[in-house]
This record gives C-alpha cells, structure tokens and sequence, in this order.
C-alpha cells in the first residue's frame, strides 16, 4: 500500500461527508501501512465549527490509542488544511501529511500560510501535495454546484 491507496480511502471519507451533506473532505491517519482513524467533515450535523475531518481523524485516533500524541504517522486529507488543523496536526506530533487539492483561500501549508514547516514551532511535519488532486476538486465543485442549483 502506497500514497495513492490511503488518499483514495481519504477520498472514500470524503464522498461519505457528501452523502450526508457535508462539505466533502475526508481524513484518514495511518501508521506502519495500518489505518488509525478514518473520518470527513461534520461540522453542519454536528453544530461544531472544530469539527473538519482532520479533527475529527485525529480525535478518533486519540479514542482508539487512548494517547494525544501520534508520532511516526501520516494524515491523508482530501484538501489542504486550514490553520486550525494545521495547528491540531502539530499538536498530535503527526509526521507526515499528504493531501490532494491546495485550498488558495485558506490552505495554511503552502497556500496561504506554511505552518508545517515553521522553524519557530517545536514540530514540523513533512508534507506531500497534490496526489488525486483533480479528483479531490471535482468532488468539492459537483458538491457546491448542487447546492447553487
């Protein structure tokens, strides 16, 4: 198993988030090539503006290890991360993201901001973009263009 096979769980998540009309992110944290967590945006059923996938992964991961801590895991995400999961990313000690589409409006690792990679903090984390970036895309603006419809 590869990149190209936990992005396409990630996306998995994603269209999981659409079914229930969600924005379609999804999210999952592995570790050793085993799935940690798995999850997708929630935050209009849950009422719950901290409730993006990346949270939601990471906090399913935290229930199953019983730890907050995750080092020597990758998170796959179907869009870039905002500063919020960035920040949560760091937090968690996840070494390594991998996402599909760049969000130039909000993205905080390479679009907007690059938090990741801030010497400042006490953790960076290694970053891969772009795998089924145009999948992940497509997703989100057939999700959008329903919703103007």
């Amino acid at each position: 198993m590869d990149d190209h096979y936990w992005m396409q769980q990630a996306l998995m998540q994603a269209k999981k988030a659409s079914e229930v009309d969600e924005v379609p992110i999804g999210a999952v944290l592995v570790k050793d090539n085993e799935l940690l967590a798995a999850s997708y945006n929630q935050p209009i059923k849950t009422h719950d503006p901290s409730a993006h996938a990346e949270i939601a992964c990471l906090r399913a991961a935290g229930q199953q290890l019983s730890n907050y801590r995750f080092p020597g895991t990758t998170m796959y995400v179907t869009l870039e991360p905002c500063a919020m999961c960035a920040g949560a990313l760091i937090q968690a000690r996840v070494s390594r993201l991998v996402f599909a589409a760049h969000e130039p409006r909000s993205g905080a690792v390479e679009s907007v901001f690059q938090i990741l990679n801030n010497s400042q903090l006490n953790h960076q984390i290694d970053v891969v973009s772009g795998i089924y970036a145009e999948q992940s895309a497509q997703l989100l603006q057939n999700f959008f263009r329903a919703k103007r419809a």
